[in-house]
């Protein structure tokens, strides 16, 4: 038998589709997460940090992004314990509405020391489409 044979037939599982949905959750939230540290190293942005010139430079700010920031977080819990229903739906809504965001916080950073964030935003937005793909095709019983 040769070593062809052998991997053709490695046995593939279905993966359940709420698993897939907390994993894209999961990933989106670490592509959040490298986006915001990456941001640390763009000149000037730590100055910014230290003297309070910085877009969230109030309390109410930093809660409403906090809060917003939380969603994709909760939502990988939420895809896993969620009723198949409630969950496809708020899959697909909190999904376009992320996809929505990251879009335009790629066009709106289009510079040279942005460029990394343009990369994650639009890499967001493709996992951010692929949740609501895979809520929209959320399998039905026979």
């Amino acid at each position: 038998m040769d070593t062809q044979t052998k991997t053709s037939n490695l046995k593939d599982f279905e993966v359940n589709i709420k698993i897939k949905l907390a994993f894209l959750w999961t990933a989106v939230t670490l592509c959040y997460l490298y986006g915001d540290y990456f941001e640390l190293y763009v000149p000037e942005k730590t100055t910014g940090l230290l003297n309070g010139d910085n877009l969230l430079n109030s309390p109410m700010k930093l809660l409403s992004a906090s809060i917003l920031l939380a969603i994709p977080a909760v939502m990988v819990f939420l895809s896993i314990f969620l009723k198949p229903k409630f969950n496809r739906f708020l899959n697909i809504l909190i999904g376009i509405f992320f996809t929505a965001i990251m879009v335009l916080i790629a066009f709106t950073s289009l510079t040279p020391w942005k460029s990394f964030y343009v990369f994650l935003a639009l890499l967001e937005s493709v996992i951010t489409s692929l949740i609501v793909f895979y809520a929209w095709k959320w399998p039905k019983d026979l």
